[in-house]
């Protein structure tokens, strides 16, 4: 009965929308109150929850990222970007992905990506001469890069869920992530052809070399990241300190594009956008406890495995599961509700912890394009002046794209887990 009423609750909430950190904690004391556990429990695996000390970065990098975009970054970055690639057909489209991977390596955020790199380039490319669909698309679809390329607030989350080095989490994003942006660019310039899309006249290389002067103090903020996670030098709590004090460095003395009277302001805005992670971290990890107690991961495992033991036939499972679980839930939420029961699955089987972690991020950061709740579509599509259903119709190309790559680094561990066996032996 308490599992019934657990489940319940949580889906009448996620159908009358209500919003999942709320949904998990509510649905959660449901169970409590049923079964005639001490409610006093609740508060206790919360605070169990977030009191990882890795989870401690997820404000630090959140920081850095909105000094960085406060202090002149995104237009840096674009102007580089296009001075790379605008000259292409369809030259502003891929300037768009080109962004977003470099953007997305500094915040670590999809919905950071897509607001700040689309309040940008949506507008310019309308202006250029692009459908207001593609445009709010590429971008929507271009913005799930930032949580696979290094930092990323997910691989921070699947860390401290299972012991994995954040480091290694990283570096096993970086190749995925490179190869989803190389498919979108593909993808775009293939559409961009079939439709006739403008280009840019070619700018030159001293462009190309001004704008990456102007782009390398940005730029360099990931490198600093990686070396301080790669030489031991800091842990990931550590380098995310060390990233929002040189951004703040970056805007205030270098760039000069950030007010020193709108920091106050940029903290408190990023510790209430860091403290609304941390209570769906305590509120899901609550819910997490529960499924643990009634055995459901040894459930999901069992009822697999005895319909097959194939590994690969098992992949597909959990990709497809992940995809329909991605449409409709905020990826932390889900990853931490349902990574621990699908890593036991995955292991019984023979997959590496770190390929299964890999895939399965990339597979909710694709939920994030996805209707009917993808939040990048709904971000996407307000600052386009859109409705929902151009955009979604748009998207459907890159949605496609980007499950090919999924699949290649779903049945290709090494592109997951050679790098990090590389750099962190």
């Amino acid at each position: 009965m308490g599992l019934l009423i657990l489940v319940t609750v949580f889906a009448i909430g996620l159908v009358v929308g209500i919003p999942v950190a709320i949904t998990l904690g509510l649905s959660s004391l449901c169970y409590l109150l049923v079964t005639g556990i001490p409610v006093v429990v609740m508060p206790q695996k919360m605070y169990a929850g977030m009191d990882v000390f890795v989870l401690l970065s997820i404000p630090g990098f959140i920081l850095a990222g909105n000094l960085m975009n406060r202090g002149g970054i995104t237009e840096r970055i674009i102007r580089f970007a296009n001075a790379l690639v605008g000259w292409i057909r369809g030259g502003l489209g891929l300037t768009n992905v080109g962004a977003s991977m470099l953007f997305g390596g500094i915040t670590g955020t999809a919905v950071a990506d897509a607001a700040s790199i689309g309040g940008v380039m949506i507008p310019g490319m309308k202006k250029a001469g692009y459908p207001a669909d593609f445009s709010a698309a590429i971008t929507a679809a271009s913005s799930t890069v930032g949580p696979i390329i290094p930092p990323s607030v997910p691989m921070i989350i699947v860390g401290a869920l299972s012991g994995i080095s954040v480091g290694k989490m990283f570096l096993a994003g970086a190749i995925p992530g490179i190869l989803l942006g190389m498919a979108m660019m593909i993808t775009t310039y293939v559409i961009a052809r079939r439709r006739n899309f403008p280009k840019q006249e070619w700018q030159g290389v001293g462009e190309i070399g001004r704008s990456f002067a102007g782009a390398f103090w940005a730029l360099a903020m990931t490198a600093l990241i990686l070396y301080g996670l790669l030489s031991g030098v800091a842990t990931p709590t550590e380098t995310a300190i060390i990233a929002s004090v040189y951004a703040m460095f970056i805007g205030l003395v270098v760039y000069r594009e950030l007010p020193f009277r709108e920091i106050p302001k940029i903290i408190v805005d990023s510790a209430v956008a860091a403290s609304g992670i941390l209570v769906l971290v305590g509120f899901a990890n609550v819910f997490g406890w529960i499924l643990v107690s009634e055995r459901i991961p040894q459930a999901i495992a069992a009822a697999v495995l005895s319909f097959t033991e194939n590994k690969f036939i098992i992949i597909l499972i959990i990709n497809i599961l992940l995809l329909i679980v991605g449409m409709f839930m905020e990826t932390i939420a889900a990853l931490i509700i349902l990574f621990v029961p699908l890593l036991t699955l995955a292991t019984s089987v023979g997959i590496d912890p770190l390929h299964f972690a890999t895939f399965a991020v990339l597979n909710l950061m694709i939920g994030l394009t996805t209707p009917p709740l993808g939040v990048c579509l709904f971000v996407c599509a307000g600052i386009a002046r859109l409705p929902l259903t151009p955009v979604i119709i748009a998207i459907l190309p890159f949605i496609a794209t980007n499950i090919i790559v999924l699949l290649m680094v779903s049945y290709f561990p090494p592109l997951a887990t050679w790098l990090p066996s590389v750099l962190i032996p």
